[in-house]
C-alpha cells in the first residue's frame, strides 16, 4: 500500500506531496526532510529502494526531480518503479516534455493525476 508520494527537487523543495495516511503538518515536513536526505545523498550505483522507518521508499531521479513513493516493506519494488516511470511518461505526454516549471505552474493538473 502506498503511504505517500513526494516530488522533490535536488535542493529539497517539495513540488508535490500526496499523503494517503493521516499525518500532522509538522510530521509531514519532518518526513519530507528525512526522505530528501535519504535519496539525495545515495550513491547512484546503489538500488533505488531504501528502508525508511518501518516502510520502504522507492525513488527515481528524472533530471532534477526525485519521484519518491513510500510503501509497505513487503510490496514489490519493481512494480512501483514501473508506476513511477508510467507517471513520468503521462506527465511528459500531457505537458509535451515536462519540466519542473510545469509542475509548479500547473500544480492542480499534476495533483489530479495522483488522485486517479
Amino acid at each position: 500500500m502506498i503511504r505517500f508520494i513526494l516530488l522533490q527537487n535536488r535542493q529539497g523543495k517539495t513540488r508535490l506531496a500526496k499523503y494517503y495516511i493521516p499525518l500532522e503538518e509538522s510530521e509531514k515536513h519532518k518526513v519530507e526532510y528525512e526522505v530528501h536526505r535519504l535519496v539525495v545523498n545515495r550513491d547512484p550505483k546503489f538500488t533505488n529502494f531504501v528502508e525508511f522507518r518501518t516502510h520502504k521508499v522507492i525513488y527515481r531521479r528524472y533530471a532534477g526531480l526525485f519521484f519518491s513513493l513510500c510503501v509497505d516493506i513487503t510490496d514489490n519494488e519493481l512494480a512501483y518503479l514501473e508506476c513511477i516511470h508510467l507517471f513520468v511518461e503521462i506527465l511528459d505526454h500531457f505537458f509535451s516534455n515536462v519540466c519542473e516549471l510545469d509542475l509548479v505552474f500547473n500544480f492542480h493538473k499534476v495533483r489530479h493525476f495522483t488522485c486517479i
